[in-house]
């Protein structure tokens, strides 16, 4: 009678012993077999020893291990249902960094990209009578393919062109299965992203023109994955091509159909749409970076008649023709014109442009308003020459300002952010929404001008105050520029001055020196209170997302303190967790009195990896690391700034270091602030309850109750 199929003979050898042949039952674990094989030589602690292959890789059999082998088998069965339920497990395990590797080290990625480029050929005739299958089969090799890929261990560069083709042909085909469209996306987003050779590859196989069609449908996972191919695309490329992509993205009409598509959609923008829409919005604010740094040159002629034209159009009526006059009274002339253009230098304006930034921005911005906004540039300019010289608002200087302070606030020539969602809908309303945009600010530079009566002493507080008006109204995060205006009506200066006074009386400052004695008094008390809470925050722990090349994906690690402060238990997750993830399930620890150092910013190893994601600047702001023993780290990048500060201030603390985070700073202004109050409080002949009062019964009804919207 044939043996069992899960009992297969093994030959293991010992040092210093003798080989043996020994029956190994696979449906026992590992650690049962480990067992059995160390009680055949007499060996203790059996938990001490492991089985390793005996050829040339010398690898380790891990649990792991053995679902790899069984896997790797399974997925090349004949069996389609076979095949298929093996494919589905693989995109499950493949999540595991440990079951990846061994996977990997099996050629496992190479057997993928074969069945991808060759094995669905086979299975396309199948296609019309097993259409769902095919679909399935596809959709979890690829899911496969994308969750080892997300571990970072192979890289990218070792594909073929046929594999790059084959992925291109799922994106590019009308009808396609929503999952494999969506994991096509998603490689092909990686592949840009990570390597500029894959770049040049997948650039000649896609074209915006086939990416299109992909927003015009409801699926918000496909918009949002196909916007993000259009965003790698446009990052990788060189340069002097990102102008030509700009213009093929208007010619395809595509910030009308994202208008349409997705942000007007019934659907509300989730959170990851909103990332990859801010990042087009940072990519199209980019392409003015070169003119925002290119110097005007006096000497250039096609230059200095954009100057001219600006002159022309104000003071047409006015003009007398070039031939009239002598040179000198033609000279003067355009000295005068140039002066009520409020030019900083009457005779070249010209050198006014020589500032980098705003550069020749700042001229564009002038001739749009001019052009398409006429009625209001002649208005301002006219109205402006013909107020006294000190009441008069420079109309030349206050442009030039205000496009160096729009770059500013829009981080025009910033790389985008890696945790940033902040995209504002008025932006994708226009073809040119950045001349829009300073058209209305500069009429509302001229406005609050004349509502402050200011001088010219006063233009930088003119210009503090408009860029609080234009800050206070971009954060309502305005629909489209006509509400982005109304908003502005609303906050005036007296409006603005209403608010600071506000937002002063809130602020008491307290300067007499009995208060800063007790102020110094007080201090370490509040600085012992923040200590706790950073320690007690770390005791709660904090949900860390693994950041690899590819932005969207679901790996998460927690890490939380120790109750008695003295160890860190951390571990990876399944999924998000909801609520505190107790210490039991987390599989490591690093014992607090081992830490050596906390390391921030651009000095912590896995921000010194090359990867097109590790430039960032606001992941670079995020990330720190925990250096333990001689060279070992933990490392961490914080899913926001307030958990970044929340851990390094309460790593600092465990370490007898000083807390020197923002947030530490804010707090004690805040609670210092509190307490000095109620110090100050005049409670002579007031009796103060040792128990808070008690909480009222609810009303009988509720019908007091004015529901406002």
């Amino acid at each position: 009678m044939p043996p069992p199929a899960d009992i297969v003979k093994v030959a293991i050898e010992w040092p210093g012993a003798f080989p043996k042949l020994m029956e190994i039952d696979q449906k026992k674990p590992l650690s049962a077999i480990i067992k059995e094989v160390c009680e055949g030589w007499s060996l203790g602690n059996h938990e001490n020893f492991a089985l390793q292959i005996a050829d040339a890789t010398n690898f380790y059999i891990t649990e792991k291990y053995q679902t790899a082998v069984q896997l790797h088998e399974r997925i090349q069965s004949s069996s389609m249902d076979a095949k298929l339920e093996a494919l589905k497990d693989l995109a499950n395990a493949s999540r595991d960094i440990t079951f990846a590797q061994e996977f990997i080290n099996l050629d496992g990625i190479s057997l993928l990209t074969q069945m991808v480029e060759s094995g669905t050929e086979r299975y396309q005739k199948l296609q019309k009578i097993m259409k769902p299958c095919f679909g399935d089969l596809l959709s979890f090799t690829l899911t496969a393919f994308v969750e080892l890929m997300d571990h970072g261990i192979v890289s990218w560069d070792t594909f073929s062109v046929a594999f790059i083709k084959k992925i291109a042909s799922y994106v590019n085909k009308s009808a396609m299965d929503t999952a494999v469209l969506q994991r096509s996306l998603a490689i092909l987003e990686s592949m840009v992203l990570n390597s500029q050779d894959l770049y040049h590859k997948v650039a000649q196989e896609i074209t915006i023109g086939q990416l299109i069609p992909h927003l015009q449908g409801t699926d918000q996972d496909i918009q949002t994955y196909t916007i993000a191919v259009i965003n790698a695309l446009f990052l990788k490329a060189p340069e002097e091509k990102r102008q030509e992509m700009a213009h093929i993205l208007a010619q395809k009409q595509l910030r009308s159909i994202i208008l349409s598509n997705v942000i007007r959609s019934p659907t509300p923008v989730n959170e990851e749409m909103a990332h990859q829409l801010y990042v087009l919005q940072v990519l199209n604010f980019n392409l003015l970076e070169d003119r925002m740094m290119t110097k005007m040159d006096p000497q250039d002629q096609a230059q200095r008649d954009i100057i001219f034209e600006l002159r022309r159009i104000a003071f047409d009526a006015e003009c007398e023709p070039n031939n009239s006059g002598s040179i000198e009274k033609r000279k003067s002339m355009y000295t005068r014109d140039y002066k009520k253009l409020g030019f900083i230098n009457h005779v070249n304006p010209a050198v006014d442009f020589t500032q980098i930034p705003p550069g020749m921005l700042a001229l564009d911005n002038m001739l749009y308003f001019a052009r398409h906004h006429q009625d209001a540039y002649v208005r301002i300019v006219l109205e402006n020459s013909s107020r006294e010289d000190k009441h008069e608002c420079p109309f030349g200087r206050s442009s030039i300002e205000l496009t160096k302070m729009l770059c500013e606030i829009l981080k025009v020539g910033e790389l985008p952010s890696e945790n940033c969602h902040d995209f504002h809908p008025m932006f994708f309303t226009h073809d040119r929404s950045f001349e829009e945009f300073f058209c209305t600010c500069i009429q509302l530079l001229n406005k609050t001008w004349k509502e402050m009566r200011a001088t010219s002493e006063d233009f930088n507080k003119v210009m503090q105050v408009v860029r609080e008006q234009i800050m206070r109204a971009l954060t309502l995060k305005p629909n489209s520029l006509d509400q982005f205006k109304s908003r502005l009506q609303n906050l005036s200066y007296t409006e603005i001055l209403k608010i600071r006074q506000s937002e002063r009386m809130n602020q008491e400052d307290f300067q007499s020196r009995p208060i800063l004695e007790l102020r110094e008094k007080i201090q370490p008390e509040i600085m012992e209170l923040i200590k706790q809470q950073r320690l007690n925050r770390l005791c709660e722990g904090t949900c860390f997302r693994k950041i690899s090349s590819r932005r969207r994906q679901d790996k998460f690690w927690y890490c939380r303190l120790s109750p008695n402060h003295k160890v860190l238990h951390y571990g990876d997750l399944e999924e998000s967790p909801q609520g505190e993830v107790p210490h039991d399930s987390l599989q490591d620890k690093l014992p607090v009195a081992d830490i050596k150092a906390v390391i921030t910013g651009k000095d912590c190893p896995h921000m010194k990896e090359k990867g097109a994601l590790k430039q960032n600047k606001e992941v670079l702001e995020l990330a720190f690391s925990v250096l333990y023993e001689s060279d070992e780290y933990l490392n961490f990048i914080a899913p926001d700034k307030h958990e970044y500060c929340v851990w390094t201030d309460g790593l600092n603390a465990l370490l007898g270091k000083e807390m020197t985070s923002e947030y530490t700073k804010s707090d004690m202004d805040t609670l210092l602030s509190m307490e000095m109050k109620l110090r100050l409080l005049d409670l002579e002949n007031i009796q103060i309850p040792e128990a808070p009062p008690p909480i009222p019964k609810e009303p009988s009804n509720y019908d007091f109750v004015y529901d406002c919207n």
